[in-house]
């Protein structure tokens, strides 16, 4: 594939194969706002309120507003694969080198952090809603995310990206994938080349939380399955990218990743840390300065 013309839309048909079809509107009005707290840490606002992504389906997130007048750049966080779900990357909870959200702000960005489904606060079941994917759902959520940011006072709608780990990595590259308000993605440990995923077995992608027709209809196989992450990275080769990739994430091999980032474009970074499936302070530095460059210059 190019990283023009038709290919971000062949990128797009794959994943709805594998998702189910993206099922919003492109003109949506912002998502209501339940707020429930309100308190301040080290300079920052943490709001939590629940946002109305759909018809009786609120997602709960927390809201950090830093320091200082006018309209600021605003990141979406998503978070791993963990119970704490959005209190890891706010510094509520978890592991520190997670604390993406947290130090963003401190930084001057605007950050919203939802739940994805099934944890932290979130007991949505995408399944009963009629969705194929909980994939395809989290992509809905976090684009009425984006669409809760943009509507902002705080917020320039122009300057916003995603960043996250693992499971947060890369449900950040299919948000940009769907929208193209993302003008920059960090991913870190979040992706690799599927034949390049535990052998070539990509029974870990077809579970409740991710995509069951990667089992039922394309047979675990990466040879069968519409999309791979080398389409997606060069589809988005027109946005910031930087990537965080570890020696030894036993999780993503990191030769899958290069794979990938041959397709990148010029824009793209990557990084490749002695570490195992982790995000190191020496790494999120360079991230955060790559978002800085891409997103308030």
């Amino acid at each position: 594939m190019t990283a023009w013309g038709g290919s971000l839309a062949e990128v797009r048909r794959g994943m709805e194969k594998a998702m189910g079809d993206f099922p919003l509107p492109a003109r949506r009005q912002p998502p209501e706002v339940r707020l429930l707290e309100e308190r301040k840490m080290g300079g920052v606002t943490y709001r939590r309120l629940d946002y109305l992504a759909e018809a009786a389906d609120w997602v709960p997130a927390w809201l950090l507003l830093p320091t200082g007048v006018g309209r600021h750049p605003a990141m979406l966080a998503l978070h791993q694969t963990t119970k704490f779900g959005k209190d890891e990357p706010t510094g509520l909870a978890g592991k520190s080198n997670l604390h993406y959200a947290k130090e963003l702000a401190e930084r001057g960005f605007v950050v919203l952090v939802p739940d994805y489904p099934s944890l932290g606060d979130n007991k949505s079941d995408p399944y009963q809603m009629g969705y194929a994917s909980t994939s395809m759902k989290a992509i809905v959520n976090h684009v009425r995310g984006l669409d809760l940011l943009a509507s902002l006072p705080e917020v320039d709608p122009k300057r916003m990206g995603a960043i996250g780990h693992s499971l947060g990595g890369h449900n950040s590259l299919f948000l940009a994938v769907f929208d193209p308000r993302v003008k920059v993605v960090v991913t870190s440990c979040g992706f690799t080349a599927a034949h390049r995923y535990k052998g070539g077995d990509l029974t870990g992608w077809n579970g409740w939380r991710y995509m069951p027709r990667i089992g039922t209809v394309y047979h675990n196989s990466p040879a069968e399955v519409p999309f791979d992450f080398p389409d997606l990275v060069e589809a988005l080769s027109n946005r910031g990218l930087f990537v965080n990739a570890p020696l030894n994430d036993d999780n993503f091999d990191v030769e899958g990743v290069r794979e990938c980032m041959r397709r990148a474009g010029k824009k793209a970074v990557a990084v490749y840390p002695a570490a195992g499936h982790d995000f190191p302070p020496a790494e999120r530095e360079k991230a955060y300065r790559y978002v800085e460059q891409i997103l308030k210059r």
